[in-house]
């Protein structure tokens, strides 16, 4: 029932910087878990991001911390990772996930989250 649909995925040169976002239609009836994964070429997804709607708490992977921001647009249903000075080792498919059981906090692992949207592409050339 619930759709996700990732975009801003782009080629960008290492330092730049990108804003993907993460649009979610359906029927969601509370405060979820949404996370940010990557997935690179022969290697497992991985998490980048994960945040709790109800009250805003986030947690990043240590390798984006200070560079990736997230926010919400609740009225849109929409979440954005703003991601700054990228690097090369940031290329990869991103995707946005969201988990529907109510956690204290989220979790980082793909497993747990039901919904998945169809990824967008970041390529960081240096």
């Amino acid at each position: 029932q619930i759709r996700l649909v990732e975009s801003g995925g782009a080629s960008v040169q290492a330092g730049g910087s990108l804003t993907l976002s993460c649009t979610a239609s359906g029927d969601i009836y509370k405060n979820v878990c949404m996370g940010w994964f990557r997935q690179v070429q022969g290697k497992e997804r991985e998490g980048i991001a994960v945040f709790y709607t109800g009250t805003k708490n986030i947690d990043y992977t240590d390798s984006v911390k200070g560079r990736f921001t997230i926010s919400q647009d609740s009225a849109e249903n929409k979440v954005y990772l703003r991601m700054d000075s990228l690097e090369p080792e940031d290329t990869g498919m991103y995707y946005c996930a969201v988990d529907l059981m109510v956690r204290p906090r989220c979790s980082w692992s793909p497993s747990e989250y039901n919904f998945w949207g169809q990824g967008t592409q970041v390529t960081v050339s240096s």
